[in-house]
């Protein structure tokens, strides 16, 4: 079935560390990278942190009614369920993480199983073994077990990293994940507290003394380092959208996770807020993927609804990198199909972009960048449209190059080459960027004439064809792009 998802068109797998245990991640891991490597595929894996996900207990059978108009209770579960219960006259429901039973204030909303329930805060309630938090049920319905709960109103104190969370980034530094996801975010000290777990395990390049220079996420790549683990911030916090451009600042990629925003904001911004976040990552030059429920119909039938195509459209349009499957492929009863019909949507959306005029416009604060790969990326941009050639390839040995050229999106395909399968892996959320794998030519001419014997070969190109060649001299030292030069298919 992984076999069958690439060939169908999946780039990157997320797998979820909220669900499994470490043994079955690896298994997964395993999975994915052998079939892969029997495709020749350099697709990347991205790990899902979950973050302090707040979920119920364990219900009983079936699960708790709660009924529109009655009182519950919130109460930590150590405490015995039955005996408060009966104290308190009221269905008690237990919880594992019970900090909000102290800070949730009265009038604050609480919703349940992704906001099909709601609860209103009261007041605390003593009892013998503690407090609890009286709520009323404002929508009731059926409370199964595990359940995550939303608090739309409270500030918590949680971190955004838990011990488990930590266990499973040690987990994904020694298997060697692409990518590492972020959940809960709300500042941009987040992000920066994981960066810095990374970096102490070698995971991250050492950072910049002028850590808030424009570009800086990309200047340091280097041969001083191994490893590199882009974080990815997903947004779904109220708070972090407070924090957004600080956030984006500091993040490799960013996730626009509808899912949980739907639920803690007014699902009727949440359109809004894709657009604005999106265009936030432009400004930055940083990777966005869009998230959740994107054809969700088809976990259950082989055909989406019309508005979920045009939803996926939207996000192309949008300027997202990439579109993301979540339970569709997870539990679905049709993952090829829902693969094969996001590919059949993206395919079409981006044939109509190519036959507009092409932008020259850049990523705001990478143009304020003195790094000169972003003007590099700039100036191909502009000779891609007057020469009318058809194909980028450019030499990015760790992928920092390819990351500009992504950032200032083209409609040409971008050829990115590279020695390094870690670094063609990270370039999988890339927008416009075919990683390919090469062992490092001898020069520039070297490189061309590789180049060309596979774009002849793949009928990707025909004799004399323009393309635009971008590299670094000294060529192929990581951390150099600094030459463009035209080139006509088979002229060396």
């Amino acid at each position: 079935m992984i076999e069958t998802l690439i060939t169908t068109g999946v780039r990157v797998f997320r797998i979820n560390f909220s669900h499994g245990e470490i043994e079955s991640h690896l298994v997964a891991l395993k999975n994915v990278r052998a079939a892969a490597t029997k495709l020749n595929e350099h697709i990347g894996v991205m790990g899902d942190l979950c973050g302090p996900k707040i979920r119920v207990g364990k219900q009983d059978g079936d699960g708790t009614q709660l009924i529109e108009g009655k009182q519950v209770a919130f109460i930590p579960d150590f405490v015995d369920q039955k005996a408060a219960s009966k104290e308190l006259g009221l269905t008690c429901i237990p919880v594992a993480f019970h900090d909000f039973i102290h800070e949730a204030k009265p009038g604050h909303r609480i919703l349940l199983d992704d906001g099909i329930l709601e609860l209103k805060t009261v007041e605390q309630r003593d009892h013998a073994d503690g407090k609890a938090l009286v709520c009323d049920v404002i929508v009731g319905g059926i409370l199964k077990s595990n359940k995550g709960i939303n608090f739309p109103d409270t500030d918590l104190t949680v971190p955004a990293i838990t011990d488990h969370d930590f266990r499973c980034v040690d987990f994904a530094v020694e298997h060697g994940f692409d990518f590492l996801a972020l959940s809960f975010v709300r500042t941009a000290k987040d992000v920066r507290d994981l960066k810095d777990y990374l970096r102490k395990h070698g995971a991250r390049p050492a950072r910049p003394q002028n850590d808030a220079a424009p570009g800086k996420q990309f200047s340091s790549f280097g041969s001083e380092w191994r490893a590199f683990i882009p974080v990815i911030a997903k947004i779904e916090k109220p708070q972090a959208l407070d924090n957004l451009e600080a956030i984006v600042t500091e993040a490799d990629t960013i996730m626009v996770a509808r899912g949980d925003l739907g639920v803690e904001m007014d699902p009727a911004l949440v359109p809004l807020l894709q657009k604005k976040i999106i265009a936030t990552c432009h400004d930055y030059g940083k990777p966005v993927i869009v998230a959740t429920q994107m054809l969700q119909s088809m976990i259950d039938a082989p055909t989406p609804t019309r508005a979920e195509v045009n939803d996926v459209a939207n996000a192309i349009f949008d300027g997202a990198d990439a579109v993301m499957l979540s339970g569709e492929t997870a539990v679905g009863k049709y993952p090829v199909k829902a693969v094969e019909m996001m590919r059949r949507i993206a395919r079409c959306t981006n044939a109509h972009l190519r036959s507009l005029p092409m932008s020259t416009t850049t990523p705001v604060n990478t143009r304020e960048s003195r790094f000169r790969t972003a003007a590099l990326a700039h100036g191909v941009k502009v000779v891609i449209r007057d020469l009318g050639a058809g194909l980028v390839v450019m030499w990015s040995q760790l992928g920092g190059g390819a990351s500009y050229l992504s950032q200032v999106r083209m409609t040409v395909p971008v050829l990115s080459f590279s020695s390094s399968p870690e670094a063609l892996r990270r370039m999988s959320v890339m927008f416009g960027v075919t990683p390919m794998l090469m062992e490092p030519p001898t020069d520039s001419n070297d490189f061309l004439k590789q180049v060309d014997k596979l774009l002849l070969a793949n009928n990707w190109a025909k004799e004399d064809d323009a393309v635009v060649m971008v590299a670094g001299q000294p060529f192929g030292r990581p951390g150099v792009t600094n030459t463009l030069r035209i080139h006509h298919v088979g002229e060396i």
